[in-house]
């Protein structure tokens, strides 16, 4: 016959929830901490564009692809 394990039963942490419509999150250990501050028009410029500036590389890649696709499919339909 198996023998039971005696578990201590440990007493859990109680979790506060702040429902600020956008994510659920742990907020029990925010509870004495001063609120963020919102992001300024100048940090969020400059998220933009460093985003913009690491897509065009990649973009323009994928305009070309499409366009040498485009151009043998072209080639290809004006010999028939």
């Amino acid at each position: 016959m198996s023998k039971k394990k005696n578990k201590k039963k440990e007493e859990k942490q109680k979790i506060t929830y702040i429902d600020d419509n956008s994510t659920i999150v742990d907020m029990s250990g925010t509870k004495n901490q001063p609120k963020r501050s919102k992001a300024t028009f100048k940090e969020k410029a400059r998220t933009y564009f460093s985003t913009v500036k690491k897509m065009i590389l990649p973009m323009l890649a994928t305009l070309l692809a499409f366009t040498v696709v485009y151009i043998i499919f072209m080639f290809a339909a004006s010999k028939f």
